[in-house]
């Protein structure tokens, strides 16, 4: 066979690894943010305020819970690893060190919601009947939020040991939960804004008992607390979580200068913020295909085979990326229409809606490039970088432009 052909041949195989992989976490990853899409949707139809509210609510509740996300992608790049070599009680092990984390994380992140929840909102620009709304909403969905992180460590490592199937059902399952909850106790018990975050935790709670249940049915070698084995995990987990602390202070930023700016131009930033966030994880999916065949090559000294598989990943990361831009393009003037009936609300997305689409294929590929990295464990070099990137974007939401705020190109969350 000639080098092309084996070259061909080679980048089919990694073709039908990537797609295995990937389809899966794509339903799982697309299930997630489908939260903040059916808060955003029912929300919007109760009035501006309401989903001026939600906006400030959603942004400081994904900033809190997203900094913690190296429980997921720390937890596959070393359990893949792990597994690859064969060593699968002592991935086990590493699994229950990650459950150990995230009631500890979540227990203290709940405490901090509940009684910091009036002066983020006020940080964060709200004042008067939005800033009361929002606060509302944040105390009731911080009974959700250690249930939400027990989630993150759960999906990381099934997706470590190849099994995103479960994941799938798990949040499909949770979403679906979620929307009939929203509807009957915002619309049918009259609850308002409340309700619908009601529903959130009751279907979050749900979620991270399913999670527990996987966790502790992994064989392992020893379930307690064990710092030899934690210590690995939170040195990784405190580079990503810097990384992704300097990108959602991005998104927090340009979600501050735009609430001072009045509530339609807040309500449209939450309305292209939701459905960023929406593609921005579905995108990720082809990343998680990176974390698990690289940290899996790796584990079983292939290096060859990872750089092979990282090369396709980016190249469908990209073309990907390209499909969304065009197909953001032309829905311009079709799609904020799906979240609000607000002119003002619509006339303010339209302006910012070209950016929102062009960055995508250039986004894609920095999301390939972030999961192909957390699988090799170089994630020194994700801080650094994500940390210069900040710095760079930060002076930009304070110019006078409407596409001064879409702070959303910075990377993947």
């Amino acid at each position: 066979m000639t080098g092309g052909a084996s070259g061909r041949a080679q980048g089919r195989r990694y073709d039908r690894e990537i797609l295995a992989l990937a389809l899966p976490a794509l339903g799982a990853l697309a299930a997630e943010p489908t939260y903040v899409l059916v808060d955003t949707a029912i929300v919007g139809h109760l009035g501006t305020p309401q989903l001026a509210a939600l906006a400030i609510a959603a942004t400081l509740l994904s900033t809190a819970v997203t900094l913690f996300n190296f429980l997921t992608y720390g937890t596959t790049a070393r359990v893949a690893r792990l597994h690859g070599a064969g060593e699968v009680a002592a991935a086990g092990r590493l699994g229950s060190q990650a459950l150990w984390l995230a009631l500890a994380l979540g227990g203290t992140l709940m405490a901090l919601i509940l009684f910091l929840a009036a002066p983020a909102v006020a940080l964060m620009g709200g004042a008067g009947e939005t800033a009361g709304m929002a606060v509302s909403y944040l105390r009731i969905s911080a009974l959700g939020v250690p249930f939400a992180m027990i989630a993150l460590a759960g999906q990381g490592f099934l997706r470590g040991v190849g099994n995103l199937r479960t994941p799938l059902v798990i949040l499909v399952a949770a979403n679906a939960a979620n929307a009939v909850l929203e509807v009957l106790f915002v619309y049918g018990f009259g609850w308002g804004l409340a309700g619908s975050a009601w529903g959130t935790v009751i279907a979050q709670a749900g979620m991270g008992l399913a999670f527990v249940f996987w966790l502790l049915k992994a064989p392992a070698d020893s379930r307690r607390p064990s710092w030899t084995t934690m210590r690995p995990l939170m040195r990784v987990g405190g580079d990503i979580a810097v990384r992704t602390g300097a990108l959602l202070l991005s998104f927090a930023l340009a979600s501050a200068v735009v609430a001072r700016m009045g509530e339609a131009p807040l309500a449209a930033h939450q309305v292209a913020f939701s459905l960023f966030i929406f593609l921005a994880l579905v995108l990720d999916a082809i990343a998680i295909a990176g974390q698990i065949l690289v940290g899996r090559s790796l584990g079983a000294g292939d290096a060859d085979g990872a750089y092979a598989a990282a090369r396709r990943m980016i190249f469908w990361s990209v073309a990907v990326g390209g499909i969304f831009c065009l197909a953001l393009l032309a829905g311009t003037g079709i799609i904020p229409r799906a979240f609000t009936g607000d002119a003002e609300v619509i006339e303010r997305a339209r302006e910012l809606w070209p950016l929102f689409a062009l960055m995508q294929p250039v986004g894609a590929a920095v999301f390939a490039l972030d999961g192909i990295l957390i699988g090799a464990s170089d994630t020194r070099f994700l801080k650094w970088s994500m940390v210069a990137a900040f710095l760079v974007f930060a002076p930009w939401p304070s110019r006078p432009s409407p596409w001064a705020s879409a702070s959303w190109a910075s990377g993947p969350p």
